[in-house]
């Protein structure tokens, strides 16, 4: 796979009129919609394509078996292929690893804040929980990190949008529940946040917090229209990340994480990773390694050293 273009600053491009493909949940309209006043302010017109995809209707299974991320952006792309619209707004964690052909990730927002939060009606933090607590998340990694942590609780299956799965835990399901903090932030919903789990005792997903926007390849006036809202530091990051899921063939059905962090005052990037196993017989294992990044190439390289020591130090790639 090509790598993504190099983020740059760019000269205004000619006003376009852009319809926007967006999953209709209320995060993701929020998260269309801030695309959308953001192109606007520099003159674009922007329509907005509400889509329901797979990911969306099939609620009574976890992701790693019925299809992985890809449910939720396949229906998107779709619209972009046929040109009822012209870029996909995306959660990067939910983006596969390998786009396909013709298509292409013009753009990485500045993120919003990257952690995993700890939301519960009773208990301020995980350490709080009794044991035997029943915790719901779908996430592998979110389950293999929680085991690490606690391995007395009981992780239960969570699916459904933001709202949905407030509700579940609402009505008692739950005795708490592991969310991604950015899509509660966005909402405005901060006050459901009872403790946020930092990196080193949490690791986040791929672009977790980041907003992609995808493109069909050979549309290079929307690459230009769209460039002015990169971030370079966020883009280096999830690329960085991207890399180390790519590498170990990262899914819904590979408990993995990666995270980077800028050091040296924006010189170094610092790239964690870890695998655990989904049958919780092999312990979790992590690595970090930091080197000097300024390009996508080097990025990609630094995500890749980390998947190698991963693999060394026990990491299975999935067959």
């Amino acid at each position: 796979m090509p790598s993504s273009p190099t983020p740059t600053s760019s000269a205004p491009s000619a006003p376009l009129s852009i319809v926007i493909a967006t999953r209709e949940s209320r995060l993701a309209l929020w998260q269309a919609e801030h695309v959308q006043s953001l192109l606007r302010a520099r003159g674009h017109a922007v329509d907005l394509l509400g889509m329901t995809t797979k990911g969306d209707q099939i609620l009574d299974r976890t992701l790693s078996k019925v299809g992985g991320k890809g449910l939720f952006v396949k229906e998107l792309e779709t619209a972009l292929e046929e040109g009822r619209a012209h870029v996909a707004v995306h959660s990067l964690k939910d983006v596969p690893m390998e786009l396909p052909e013709g298509f292409e990730l013009a753009c990485v927002m500045e993120r919003e804040d990257p952690r995993d939060a700890f939301v519960s009606p009773r208990y301020a933090r995980l350490a709080d929980l009794p044991q035997g607590a029943v915790v719901g998340t779908s996430s592998l990694r979110r389950q293999v990190l929680l085991h690490a942590l606690r391995p007395d609780l009981v992780i239960q299956p969570l699916r459904g949008n933001l709202d949905t799965r407030l509700r579940k835990l609402d009505e008692g399901r739950y005795d708490a529940i592991v969310l991604a903090a950015a899509g509660l932030k966005r909402l405005g919903l901060e006050d459901r946040i009872r403790a946020v789990f930092e990196p080193d005792e949490m690791l986040p997903a791929a672009g977790q917090g980041a907003l992609g926007l995808e493109v069909r390849a050979q549309r290079h006036d929307l690459v230009q229209a769209v460039a002015p809202l990169a971030h370079q530091a966020t883009w280096l990051c999830v690329a960085a990340e991207r890399a180390v899921s790519r590498a170990l063939g990262g899914s819904c059905s590979v408990p993995l994480a990666a995270h980077g962090r800028w050091a040296d005052g924006g010189r170094t990037l610092r790239l964690d990773g870890a695998w655990g196993d989904p049958e919780g017989v092999r312990p979790l294992v992590r690595v970090q390694v930091s080197a000097p990044v300024a390009t996508l190439p080097e990025a990609e390289a630094l995500g890749s050293a980390v998947a190698a020591q991963l693999r060394a130090s026990g990491a299975q790639i999935p067959a």
